[in-house]
């Protein structure tokens, strides 16, 4: 690839004034333009690089797409597009038509694959400048997958008049990339090689690791180079490893194994003898030893290497590892730079772990805070309240159908959601739960059978078949901090939807007369009915709470995951889990469940990111550990249910 740099263009003014125009300068290399290849191009690209001239890129762009012709009898060349057996021409200068040729007096310039890169090379330094921000974004593109030495100049030419602020900041940390490789003194290299200390780019890494690329080596003696360490057999090492290397670099004899000895013994034997033994006595290791050793006196077979020659041999050689870069500041600066950054990307690793982590808390937290007061009010263990969110997710997909605006849809789903589920919960507790307190084991069997119910009633109207719940057009995408950190708008958004809900059901609870009885049953029902509150009334209002808060989860959660008739059955046993850990009935206890469990499932998934069965599994284990010595939660509820 041949770039020819602005840098010295002046070197190149007598070619400039002496080339009026394109057409001059492909005269002047006339030969290499009409038959190019890689080798000879180069001077004809430089020429035209230089030349200053404003139709070289679109000369450069058309020739590489072999849109360039030479005329046979005057050998000049023009653009042109054929129809038939004629070719119409138009000057490369102006690309105004200058008339027409017949096939025959035309030859067709096709420059081939090696040929093209050279030119598409040579056009990046037009492209790097040019006003539509697509092919400048392209060019540095360009320069990004295949980095090289001439491409540094333009590059930092172009930063100067570049007007986009992210392509400004992109060719800047590439202009440093190539000059930690390609800048030409060795201060140069350094400096940008710190500067590159600060990113965290797949990129940067590449090439800083590339920089301190290094190849193996044995010698009697340590050569000249910037030697990246010494390696010691037995210790950083193997000594059969080491050996081995000896070996291949001929620097020792290999050391023939036990099939080889037999082998060998096998393919000498002579008159039932072999070395002088019988072959009758080769039963053990000792007389094959014997025999072997008295074939590699008479040369027929190679010595046997034993352990003291092999030790000799190591000890007189010197394994080591040497950069490919010669020079040691470099090595040196390249390496602390990486440093630097694998310690920013461990960091960043960690922050965006504790992302994902506070992600999945916020759904977890969506999910179980309804099952959270319902199971502290009234101590029901329902174990339909997965489904609730199942009716939530099918109802913002029904909107969705009425509906197609996606953002409109969002906003009339949320409350629909929270009326319908508000409405099967309501209807639950008065047609089965009420008849079914204080009865823990017959509440859970009633509840499990209305799950599956619920369940087979779901695939009966919307079928077996996964149902999309479309997120609108700005919940596209994710937040992109660095190449660590990033996080998608639709958990944020659940994250928010998950504080909203959190600061409503304390406001709820703390602000309303309605919370104020709930938190007066929770605590002494009794006392409560004696102050004329009817815990009926309350349980009935505060399970349908419950449910409701379930079915907007639902719409949350299905805005990511797959909308299906058992998509609760994915979080039942969690949030059982969140409201377990955290505390019954509490909702800070819930908010401290979530966040335990979602920080510590994402955690053990990052030890074994490809087998999230087994984080499960392991977060079973420790929540069952957690409640032998802390068996009502983080934040445990005062009143009945810490009677209870």
């Amino acid at each position: 690839m041949r770039l020819l740099t602005f840098l010295v263009v002046c070197l190149w003014l007598p070619v400039v004034a002496a080339a009026q125009d394109l057409q001059s300068i492909l005269q002047t290399h006339a030969e290499e333009a009409a038959s190019p290849s890689r080798r000879t191009v180069g001077t004809m690209l430089d020429d035209l690089a230089a030349s200053g001239l404003p139709g070289v890129a679109t000369f450069l762009e058309r020739y590489q797409d072999r849109d360039v012709v030479q005329r046979a009898g005057d050998g000049l060349f023009f653009y042109a597009t054929k129809s038939g057996d004629t070719y119409t021409l138009s000057d490369i200068s102006t690309g105004e038509e200058v008339g027409t040729a017949p096939s025959s007096e035309i030859t067709e310039i096709r420059p081939n694959g090696g040929v093209r890169r050279e030119i598409a090379g040579t056009l990046v330094a037009f492209q790097l400048s040019d006003p539509d921000i697509e092919r400048r974004q392209t060019a540095v593109e360009a320069i990004a997958r295949s980095p090289s030495a001439d491409q540094l100049a333009p590059l930092r030419t172009s930063i100067e008049t570049e007007t986009d602020p992210a392509l400004l900041a992109r060719k800047r940390q590439l202009a440093g990339i190539l000059a930690a490789s390609f800048a030409d003194s060795t201060a140069d290299r350094v400096a940008a090689i710190e500067s590159l200390s600060g990113e965290v780019s797949v990129e940067v890494r590449a090439a800083l690791n590339q920089i301190l690329s290094s190849s193996t080596g044995v010698a009697t003696a340590l050569p000249d180079g910037n030697i990246a360490r010494t390696f010691t057999p037995g210790s950083d090492l193997t000594e059969a490893e080491a050996y081995d290397q000896l070996v291949e670099e001929g620097l020792a004899l290999p050391a023939p194994t036990r099939a080889d000895i037999r082998n060998a013994l096998a393919a000498n034997i002579d008159g039932g003898r072999v070395g002088g033994v019988p072959v009758a006595r080769l039963d053990n290791d000792e007389t094959r030893d014997q025999a072997y050793g008295a074939l590699a006196a008479d040369g027929i077979v190679p010595p046997r290497i034993g352990a003291a020659e092999q030790s000799a041999a190591l000890s007189a050689h010197v394994f080591y590892e040497i950069y490919d870069e010669d020079d040691p500041a470099i090595t040196d600066a390249a390496r602390t730079a990486l440093s630097e950054v694998e310690t920013r990307v461990g960091m960043g690793q960690m922050v965006d772990l504790s992302l994902d982590g506070l992600s999945l808390a916020s759904i977890y937290f969506l999910a179980a805070i309804g099952l959270a007061i319902t199971f502290g009010v009234m101590g029901v263990i329902n174990m339909a309240h997965g489904e609730f969110i199942m009716l939530g997710a099918y109802t913002g997909y029904v909107v969705q159908l009425f509906v197609p605006n996606y953002t409109l849809s969002l906003f009339i789903a949320l409350p629909l959601a929270f009326a319908v589920a508000f409405g099967a919960g309501v209807a639950m507790e008065r047609l089965v739960i009420r008849w079914l307190y204080h009865r823990p084991l017959e509440t859970l069997l009633a509840t499990f059978g209305i799950s599956i119910a619920l369940q087979q009633l779901a695939k009966n109207i919307f079928g077996t078949q996964a149902r999309p719940l479309t997120s609108p057009g700005w919940l596209d995408g994710a937040w992109v901090v660095n190449d660590v950190i990033q996080i998608s708008y639709i958990r944020i958004a659940i994250f928010v939807l998950a504080l909203i809900f959190l600061a409503l059901i304390l406001f709820i609870l703390k602000r309303t007369r309605l919370g104020l009885e709930v938190r007066a049953v929770t605590q002494n029902p009794g006392m409560a009915a004696s102050m004329g509150i009817n815990p009926d009334r309350i349980n009935m209002l505060t399970f349908g709470l419950g449910s409701g808060i379930a079915g907007i989860a639902g719409v949350a959660i299905g805005l990511y995951a797959q909308v299906t008739s058992e998509m609760g059955s994915a979080y039942i046993v969690q949030s059982f889990m969140t409201v377990v850990v955290g505390g019954v009935g509490n909702v800070w206890g819930t908010l401290a469940g979530a966040s335990l469990i979602g920080g510590l499932q994402k955690g053990i998934e990052w030890f074994n990111p490809s087998n999230t069965l087994a984080a499960q599994t392991y977060m079973i284990l420790f929540i069952i550990l957690f409640i032998q010595f802390r068996p009502k939660g983080i934040v445990a509820l005062k009143g009945r249910a810490a009677g209870d």
